[in-house]
C-alpha cells in the first residue's frame, strides 16, 4: 500500500512539475528543465520515503528547512532561508515601522526602564514618561521574573488598535499606576544622527537602507542646510545595507541628472541600470563619505557611486565587499528564500564583491578577522590589488579598485589603543550602561532642569566622580580592574566620554549622543580636515 501511495505521489509531483516547466518563462533549455524535474522528483521521493518508512518519527517541517538550508549553503554566502518568525524580524527594520506601544527601553535589574517614549506615540499620548518602569502587561508580571527581552517585546507588541494594559512604577509615587495604551504603527528610523560638526559642515549618519531612509535623509539634509550647512559628511560606518532602490534614490540627491549610480547583471534576470533623476537636495556642496570594514551592500553602492562620479571623497577603511543582489521569494507559510540573482557594478564597472568559495561560509565570515590579523585595518601599505582590478573614476580619472569592497580615497587606520582593556571588559559586562541607567533614574529631573539646551550641556557637564567610582567598584566585584595607573586613567577617559554621550542621548536623542562620541573620532576629524582644505 505504501509503495502504491509513494508511486502515485511521485507521479503527481512529476505531472505538476512538467506543467510548471511548460508555462515557465525560464531561459533554461529543455535538457536542463528535464534535469531539474528529475532532481526535484528525487528530493520529493526522499522526503516521502523518510516520512513513511523511517524507523523513528521525524519533524518533516524541520527536515524540509534543513534541506533548503543545506542546498543554499552550497551557493554564495548571501543566499539564505529564514523561517516565518525570523523573516518578520529581518524585514521589520527595512519596512520602516512596526506595531507596538512606542517606547525606547532598556533592562535594569530585570525591569523594563523607559528611556524615552516615542514622540507623539501611543505611550506618550497616555502620559508614560522617561524613567517609568513597566512591571506588568495585561496583569502578567514582567519585572523580577527573569523573562527574556524577546518575550517582553512580544507582549508589548501587537496589532494596531489593540490595547496593552500596563502596570507602571514611577519614582516618587507609592502606588502602581495603570495605563491602557492603544497600540499603533511605530516608525523605525534609519537616521541615527544629523547635526552640525562645524558652523558649515553637517553630518548625517544612517544605519541601513530601508523604505523610509531616503525621505529621512532628505529631511535631515534640509534641516542642516537651514542651520548653515555648506558641506556634508555622510556617515556609513557599520551600515550593513538594505534596499538597492533606497541607495539609488539617496544617490540621486547628490548626483547630476543621468549620472550612472549602479547597474546589475545576472544569468536569468534582465540587467538593470540605475541613474540619477537629478534635482536633488544637495547638488553643490562638498561631500565626504565615511566607511569601514562593516559598511556593506547598499552602503557600498552609495559610496562607490559618489567616488566613481568624483562627487566626493571616501574616508575610512576598505568596506566589507558585498556586491551580490538578493531577490526575496516569499513562501506560503511566511518563510522566505533570499536568493542571489545578480551582481552589481559601480559606474566605472567595478564589481566590489570580495572573493569567496562556494560552500566555504566560515572562511568568508572570518574575512574581517583575517584583515585585522594581516594588519590591513591598521596599515594601508598591507593592502594590495592586482592591476586587473584597477579602474578610473569617470571625471578626474583617479585610480580606484574593485573586487573587494570600496577602497577609500583617504585611509584612516583603526585606533587599537583608543579603548583600554579594562573599559572594554566593563562595557562587555554592561556595567557602564547599567550604572548610567541608575544615574538617570535618580537624577533625570535635576539634569533636565540644569541643562535646558544641549550646547550648555556639551560645554559644562562632567561625569560625577562618584559614578565613576561606582563603576570601578562593580567591576572589582566581577574581577575587572585596571592593571596599572596608566590603564586606570585611560579607562576613566573612556568612561567619561561614553557616559556623557549616554546622558545626552537620554536627555535629547541620538544626534546629541554622536555629537559627544565623535568629538575625538579620527575618521570624522579627518573628514572635517579634508572638507575644510578643498
Amino acid at each position: 500500500m505504501k509503495r502504491t501511495i509513494l508511486s502515485a505521489l511521485v507521479m503527481l509531483v512529476g505531472m505538476s512539475l512538467s506543467a510548471q516547466m511548460r508555462f515557465s518563462n525560464s531561459p533554461a533549455s529543455n535538457n536542463s528543465a528535464s534535469d531539474l524535474e528529475k532532481n526535484i522528483q528525487k528530493l520529493v521521493m526522499a522526503s516521502i520515503m523518510i516520512n513513511n518508512f523511517y524507523v523513528d518519527s521525524v519533524d518533516s517541517k524541520k527536515l524540509t528547512e534543513d534541506a533548503i538550508n543545506g542546498i543554499l549553503s552550497k551557493l554564495d554566502p548571501h543566499s539564505a532561508y529564514t523561517n516565518a518568525s525570523d523573516t518578520k524580524k529581518f524585514t521589520e527594520p527595512l519596512e520602516g515601522s512596526f506595531e507596538g506601544i512606542g517606547v525606547q527601553f532598556n533592562m535594569l535589574e530585570d525591569t523594563l526602564l523607559v528611556i524615552q517614549p516615542v514622540p507623539k506615540g501611543p505611550s506618550e499620548r497616555v502620559g508614560i514618561l522617561a524613567g517609568d518602569r513597566i512591571v506588568s502587561v495585561a496583569d502578567t508580571a514582567i519585572a523580577g521574573v527573569k523573562m527574556s527581552r524577546e518575550e517582553i517585546m512580544h507582549r508589548l507588541r501587537g496589532k494596531k488598535g489593540t490595547i496593552a494594559h500596563l502596570g507602571i512604577v514611577r519614582r516618587g509615587i507609592r502606588d502602581t499606576l495603570y495605563f491602557d495604551v492603544k497600540r499603533d504603527r511605530i516608525p523605525v528610523n534609519s537616521v541615527d544622527a544629523a547635526y552640525m560638526v562645524t558652523p558649515t559642515i553637517g553630518l548625517v549618519r544612517f544605519n541601513n537602507f530601508a523604505q523610509t531612509t531616503h525621505d529621512e535623509v532628505v529631511v535631515a539634509i534640509k534641516k542642516l542646510k537651514e542651520q548653515g550647512m555648506k558641506d556634508l559628511i555622510i556617515d556609513l560606518q557599520q551600515n550593513s545595507g538594505g534596499y538597492l532602490q533606497a541607495a539609488a534614490d539617496i544617490a540621486s540627491e547628490f548626483l547630476a541628472k543621468g549620472d550612472m549610480i549602479v547597474y546589475t547583471k545576472g544569468r536569468s534576470v534582465p540587467s538593470q541600470e540605475f541613474r540619477s533623476s537629478g534635482g536633488g537636495c544637495f547638488q553643490e556642496g562638498k561631500i565626504a563619505v565615511l566607511i569601514d570594514e562593516y559598511s556593506a551592500s547598499a552602503a557600498e553602492i552609495l559610496s562607490g557611486a559618489i567616488q566613481d562620479q568624483d562627487r566626493g571623497i571616501v574616508v575610512g577603511r576598505r568596506s566589507f565587499g558585498k556586491g551580490l543582489v538578493q531577490r526575496p521569494f516569499d513562501m506560503p507559510d511566511g518563510s522566505m528564500i533570499r536568493l542571489t540573482t545578480a551582481r552589481y557594478y559601480t559606474p566605472s564597472g567595478r564589481s566590489i564583491q570580495k572573493p569567496y568559495v562556494k560552500g566555504k561560509m566560515l572562511d568568508y565570515a572570518k574575512d574581517v578577522i583575517n584583515r585585522y590579523n594581516k594588519g590591513e585595518l591598521t596599515n594601508e601599505d598591507s593592502i594590495h590589488f592586482p592591476d586587473s582590478l584597477r579602474y578610473q573614476t569617470l571625471r578626474k580619472g583617479r585610480t580606484v579598485y574593485g573586487g573587494g569592497g570600496i577602497m577609500p580615497d583617504c585611509f584612516v587606520p583603526l585606533d587599537t589603543t583608543r579603548y583600554a582593556k579594562c573599559y572594554r571588559e566593563l562595557s562587555a559586562k554592561s556595567i557602564i550602561i547599567n550604572a548610567n541607567l541608575k544615574n538617570m533614574d535618580k537624577n533625570r529631573k535635576k539634569l533636565a532642569k540644569t541643562y535646558r539646551d544641549f550646547e550648555k550641556f556639551k560645554k559644562e557637564y562632567e561625569v560625577p566622580q562618584e559614578l565613576i567610582d561606582e563603576i570601578f567598584a562593580e567591576g572589582e566585584k566581577q574581577n575587572i580592574k585596571p592593571k596599572d595607573d596608566e590603564e586606570r586613567q585611560k579607562t576613566i577617559e573612556n568612561i567619561q566620554l561614553i557616559v556623557k554621550g549616554l546622558v545626552a542621548r537620554d536627555l535629547w536623542d541620538m544626534s546629541e549622543y554622536f555629537s559627544i562620541i565623535y568629538e575625538n573620532d579620527d575618521v570624522v576629524k579627518k573628514a572635517v580636515e579634508l572638507l575644510s582644505q578643498q
